[in-house]
């Protein structure tokens, strides 16, 4: 057994990674690591001009869930946390909790993620609940760094398996790199709408440091507080 990001990849693309991006995303069951990553978010933005409006309710609205962030800001205090587990399904799951230490108080951004064989890529739960569901398709660039583009979305919740229409979705990029002269992992992410543009996004850097899955185990708070069955 590999990650679940080697196995989306495949061996070839994974190995064209960066050293310590390949460590990074090699966390799960298999190597016994998670990862914990410790940093500052040069800036978080959200869209402006007359789109600004009418994006604030959503973010407010996704950040009861515990999905993006209904607050800007700069110089922020940053950690990830990356942390293998078996889900309630017998999956294998890797946490990306994101808190954000914002003036008016501490904000996360939830993801849990597994490797869909039926879809062939990372399926990224949003949220604490897991109602948001979204395609991950990871690519190796040329130097090095990580490309993660954002695929189908779907919305689930007992029965109901919808497919989120693009007049109200978004697309995802996450563009992770290492800076060998600072050693910091360099990280950028930007929601856009293919209808009004760029929605939300925020960049900048964390050192990373590992731990044994088993000695450490999963904190109190970390898992979600619903699984969904349907990957």
């Amino acid at each position: 057994m590999t990650s679940i990001f080697r196995t989306a990849m495949g061996d070839a693309a994974f190995g064209r990674l960066h050293p310590e991006l390949r460590r990074r995303f090699s966390v799960g069951l298999d190597n016994g690591e998670l990862c914990v990553g410790r940093g500052v978010m040069d800036h978080i933005w959200h869209a402006r001009g007359p789109v600004g409006p009418l994006v604030r309710p959503f973010l407010a609205l996704g950040a009861t869930r515990n999905i993006l962030l209904p607050r800007t800001g700069r110089n922020t205090p940053f950690t990830i946390e990356n942390v293998p587990y078996r889900d309630s399904y017998g999956r294998e799951t890797v946490t990306f909790v994101r808190t954000f230490q914002l003036p008016s108080g501490p904000r996360r951004f939830d993801a849990t993620m597994v490797h869909s064989p039926a879809r062939g890529c990372v399926l990224d739960y949003l949220g604490t609940h897991q109602h948001l569901a979204s395609d991950l398709h990871l690519t190796a660039e040329p130097d090095g760094s990580l490309l993660i583009r954002s695929g189908e979305h779907r919305f689930r919740e007992g029965p109901v398996d919808l497919r989120v229409p693009g007049l109200i979705g978004a697309d995802a990029e996450v563009r992770e790199s290492f800076d060998e002269e600072t050693g910091r992992f360099r990280i950028r992410v930007r929601v856009v709408n293919r209808h009004v543009g760029p929605l939300f996004g925020y960049e900048g850097s964390f050192t990373a440091s590992y731990a044994s899955v088993r000695e450490q185990g999963v904190r109190p708070g970390l898992r979600p507080v619903r699984e969904e069955a349907r990957a």
